[in-house]
């Protein structure tokens, strides 16, 4: 079975390798949506495959720390495009998330990344 979280954060982010005339460019902001997804068994007990507070536990921290913040300026986010922040937020929740299978990161309601992990 596989359930799913979801979490927001508002983040900013520029990109100055990019061409001058990309809209890009300069530093702009989204409401980004990340769902995480769990893979496992049906606890034939408890009845669920993990408590939803335990991932919000595992989660909080590291929205918190890019929540309202310029990407651009967290270690490990230089050049902070959607798939290189969907990377950094699995190699930050994996070890606390057993059963981890994948994350969506939107960066806005039409565009955005899966990952599967390494």
């Amino acid at each position: 079975m596989e359930i799913f979280k979801q979490f927001s954060f508002d983040s900013a982010h520029f990109f100055s390798n990019f061409d001058e005339n990309h809209k890009c460019r300069e530093t702009h902001g989204h409401t980004y949506r990340l769902t995480v997804f769990i893979e496992g068994e049906l606890d034939p007990h408890l009845g669920w495959v993990t408590d939803f507070g335990d991932v919000k536990k595992v989660i909080d921290p590291v929205i918190k720390s890019i929540d309202h913040k310029l990407l651009n300026n967290i270690e490990g986010l230089e050049n902070p495009t959607c798939e290189r922040i969907a990377i950094w937020i699995w190699d930050k929740i994996k070890p606390g998330l057993p059963g981890l299978c994948r994350i969506e990161l939107h960066e806005t309601l039409t565009s955005g990344v899966v990952y599967k992990g390494k």
